[in-house]
């Protein structure tokens, strides 16, 4: 049996949603577990609006973040599989199905699946997903066909065998951003299998505003740096490409007052994106939200990570996070 551990802080709707979306999936060989982390506005209403429907456990534990929460609701699960989800996901109705299909065939300690942009997402919703997704944005490093990493497993489609998730500990609580890719590399360091379940995909509805989505994204910049040293080569080329561009973006900016023609590579930029997106998204209006989204997300991670260098490495500072009230990301 799968157990779905789902966190959820201030969010009845969502969960409101994602439990929806579990009545509908073809194989019901799973138990819902909701960790109430300290919500001043609970989803109890929905939880028993749906108790008939499926096995449901339901905690509230005080506010602890999320890390504390995933672990609360691994010590009550049944299951000798364990799915972390975001309570901002909706689930296709083949989800649980393809999951079980992915355990049988490649037997991993561990797996993840990536997320998609369902069609009633607002345009701005789909445009955030095209960044975060596209292989011109993150190297397609969240679970592409096209990637410039290997996969690692993230929070809100992850999942692990009970015992390994025993055996790390679960979820680092003294992290407040970037603790999926800490437990991912931590299931590398052990040794375990890890794989990508590609049809095993979940809608993810994300931030709903681009200023919300640049604090987000300002702080996996920052987890990134805590992460390396925590993790000592776990940084690769295409973590440090936001940095880089924007780096290369101010200087271009600043130069082009004497030099107009540096603007071309912007531009050319702008246009590819506009072009790609157009195409996937089968829209020109996402296509022209995902250039300011695709700026937002590359300089937002790339000033959350050069911040976190500077403050790391040369003044010498402990782990830190910017936008602390982000921390349902």
């Amino acid at each position: 049996m799968l157990s779905l551990i789902i966190p959820v802080y201030n969010r009845p709707q969502e969960v409101e949603d994602l439990l929806r979306s579990l009545t509908r999936q073809t194989n019901k060989d799973f138990e819902v577990i909701i960790i109430e982390d300290g919500s001043a506005i609970t989803c109890l209403d929905q939880v028993n609006k749906y108790q008939h429907d499926m096995t449901i456990q339901y905690k509230v534990i005080p506010n602890s973040g999320p890390s504390k929460a995933r672990n609360t609701g691994a010590k009550l699960a049944n299951g000798d599989y364990l799915i972390v989800l975001d309570s901002d996901v909706i689930l296709p109705e083949q989800y649980i199905e393809e999951v079980y299909k992915g355990i049988d065939t490649t037997h991993s300690d561990a797996f993840g699946g990536p997320d998609a942009a369902s069609n009633d997402f607002t345009p701005i919703q789909k445009a955030i997903n095209y960044s975060m997704t596209g292989f011109f944005t993150t190297g397609g490093i969240r679970g592409g066909k096209k990637k410039l990493d290997k996969f690692y497993p993230r929070s809100f489609n992850l999942g692990c065998k009970r015992d390994v998730f025993d055996k790390l500990n679960g979820f680092s609580e003294d992290m407040r951003f970037g603790e999926d890719i800490d437990f991912s590399l931590r299931l590398f360091e052990m040794g375990c299998k890890v794989s990508l379940f590609p049809n095993a995909y979940v809608f993810h509805k994300r931030r709903v505003d681009f200023k919300k989505f640049f604090k987000q994204v300002h702080n996996s910049g920052i987890a990134r740096v805590n992460l390396e040293l925590r993790h000592p080569g776990s940084t690769k080329l295409v973590h440090l490409l936001p940095s880089v561009f924007t780096v290369g973006l101010i200087a271009i900016l600043i130069l082009s007052i004497f030099f107009p023609i540096l603007l071309i590579f912007p531009a050319i930029y702008m246009l590819l994106l506009l072009i790609d997106s157009t195409i996937k998204n089968k829209s020109l209006i996402i296509g022209i939200l995902s250039i300011p989204a695709a700026f937002i997300q590359l300089t937002g991670y790339g000033t959350g990570y050069i911040e976190a260098w500077w403050k790391r490495h040369i003044l010498k500072r402990p782990e830190y996070s910017r936008f602390n009230k982000t921390f349902y990301k």
